[in-house]
């Protein structure tokens, strides 16, 4: 049987966590072979269960700090715990896994000439001068504070991946995610839409840290995804970086409130400490994206919290516990 030129084998690093696991479905939708990369330190293998009858499916636990060698066309490193709790869990391995990870997924795709992402991030930017954040911004961040592990550790992987482009005209795509969220989060990930969601579920009080009016953007996982994909299908000559995310701005104490209303939760809201290099506001300036791949969110917070409060429902009501 001849096989679809159009298929491609794709490498997805950090495949069974909560990105990886949409884009390996996605790629799968799509025709494509994927290998699926992942220590699972951070992510679940339940995450892509659905997909292990694929024969075009392929999983393997591995830590990219060590090199891996496959013969593929593109990929996508996504490997990396993306929250604060589990990336300051064990800060050492957060910085290998951005800096020793991107080596070796670079030198993996100059030996095989695979066009290769980089899931970087908006904490590239720290906590910012400039709003909304463009990608011209050369970001306000502490290199020696709780969260440089991961914020420098990305900011390093950038520079490697635009010293490979330079030196040996890699074809890069350097994305930076801004907070994204919706079905298969971790639900021990700490970030505020799972947070929120878990306590309001539980009837629990619902955290704020700091007073509330610190802003952020949140982009439903599925028009995330969709940016991922069309910024890897354009030409090599544009490489970004790119901002990814949704440019509608919440406070934190906004979304709590809509998190309560739409659980019909009784759960009080209670303030706690503000935590270390906290950015204070985050939104992304997408005009780039619209520019070069016509692409901006459609799925607005709301209807993106009906769907992710009905995934974590249904994770209480299957027995998971805290």
């Amino acid at each position: 049987m001849q096989m679809d030129k159009r298929r491609k084998s794709i490498l997805v690093t950090g495949g069974a966590g909560f990105l990886g696991s949409h884009l390996c479905k996605r790629l799968l939708d799509e025709g494509h072979e994927v290998l699926c990369l992942d220590n699972f330190f951070s992510s679940a293998k339940s995450n892509v269960e659905e997909l292990m009858d694929n024969p075009r499916f392929e999983l393997v636990r591995h830590d990219i700090v060590f090199p891996y060698y496959a013969e593929v066309q593109e990929i996508y490193n996504l490997a990396c715990p993306a929250s604060p709790p589990h990336y300051q869990h064990d800060p050492i391995h957060t910085i290998k896994t951005c800096v020793n990870g991107a080596l070796n997924m670079l030198g993996l795709a100059k030996r095989t000439g695979a066009k290769i992402y980089q899931a970087s991030t908006s904490e590239v930017y720290g906590d910012p001068d400039v709003h909304p954040q463009v990608e011209g911004y050369w970001g306000h961040v502490n290199p020696n504070g709780i969260r440089s592990c991961y914020d420098e550790g990305k900011r390093c992987a950038e520079a490697i991946f635009f010293s490979y482009r330079r030196q040996y005209n890699l074809p890069i795509k350097v994305g930076r995610i801004f907070n994204t969220y919706g079905p298969k989060m971790h639900p021990h990930d700490g970030r505020v839409v799972s947070n929120f969601i878990i306590q309001a579920l539980l009837g629990e009080p619902i955290t704020i840290y700091g007073e509330g009016q610190q802003t952020r953007s949140f982009c439903y996982v599925d028009d995330l995804i969709d940016c991922m994909v069309r910024f890897m299908a354009t030409d090599n000559e544009f490489t970004g970086p790119m901002n990814m995310g949704n440019p509608c701005e919440f406070t934190i104490g906004e979304l709590a409130e809509k998190v309560v209303r739409i659980t019909g939760s009784s759960s009080k809201i209670i303030h706690e400490p503000l935590p270390g290099d906290d950015p204070r506001q985050r939104r992304p300036d997408i005009s780039l994206a619209k520019e070069k791949i016509g692409w901006e969110p459609k799925v607005a917070l709301e209807d993106g919290l009906v769907k992710t409060i009905a995934y974590f429902d249904g994770l209480l009501k299957s027995g998971w516990t805290r």
